[in-house]
């Protein structure tokens, strides 16, 4: 078919279910979301003029510094990404591409996976409260805990609830602040035993952290090679796997015993 045609033109028109292939491919929908560095918030504070972690029951004490729980900011469920997109974020190291899976849920509408989201959080600070209610040693029938956090979801806040509220009772067990007056940032599930759990997207949690002023960030151990991928100058990156590691960890910090607190 192609012999009374000069050789670059057969050439070109050999090219074209090729070339018209990749176009198709760089439009088409890929099965993947693209997330980076989302919203900060510091559970020792405010959202919306409420503050997040509200104590019943027992003697609140006044807190300095900061705890912030950090998040990523990912493409929405129904939200189309083509080759393009996973081109250029692959090339950036504040973007992350992902299984679309393993951010939702499959199968979900957009109404279902926010309900699955948020009844995540509600399980999480379920669980964050009795962690840091069990390490604390107070009764849960007489103490009681209200965690507030509008439009986040998810249970990978759960190590910073626990700690909010260790600091809000306790502090640092001698008067003074768990945080030691400084930013504080970090992510993790918890379970009621105060395990700490793994979360995805690490490296981006910690360059919203690093944003917004924190100097620690406390990350699950088995993560500490996510966490170090794209470490900020200047965030220490302290590995926990239980509550309690996390609270000796920054007890430490506070009182300037620098070589008793692991680092990734």
């Amino acid at each position: 078919m192609f012999s009374s045609l000069s050789r670059p033109r057969a050439l070109a028109l050999c090219a074209l279910p090729v070339a018209a292939l990749f176009a198709v491919v760089g439009l088409a929908p890929l099965p993947f979301a693209i997330a980076q560095p989302g919203t900060t918030a510091d559970v020792l504070g405010k959202d919306q003029g409420q503050e997040i972690i509200t104590i019943t029951g027992a003697p609140v004490r006044p807190t300095d510094g900061q705890l912030r729980m950090t998040t990523i900011l990912a493409t929405g469920p129904s939200e189309d990404v083509d080759l393009g997109d996973v081109t250029d974020a692959w090339f950036r190291t504040d973007r992350a591409v992902l299984p679309h899976d393993s951010v939702y849920p499959a199968g979900k509408s957009d109404a279902e996976i926010e309900k699955h989201n948020l009844g995540q959080m509600k399980e999480s600070q379920d669980a964050a409260t009795l962690a840091a209610l069990g390490y604390l040693k107070e009764d849960p029938e007489k103490v009681k805990v209200t965690l507030h956090l509008a439009d986040v979801g998810g249970p990978s806040a759960g190590l910073l609830f626990s700690l909010g509220i260790v600091d809000k009772l306790d502090g640092d067990g001698n008067g003074g602040d768990l945080t030691g007056g400084k930013i504080v940032a970090g992510t993790g599930t918890i379970d009621p035993d105060g395990t700490v759990g793994a979360v995805g997207g690490v490296s981006l949690k910690t360059q919203a952290a690093a944003r917004d002023g924190a100097t620690v960030f406390l990350v699950p151990k088995k993560e500490c090679s996510d966490a170090r991928a794209e470490q900020p100058k200047g965030l220490r990156l302290v590995p926990v796997t239980t509550l309690n590691d996390a609270v000796a960890s920054l007890r430490a910090l506070g009182q300037g015993q620098e070589s008793k607190v692991p680092s990734c």
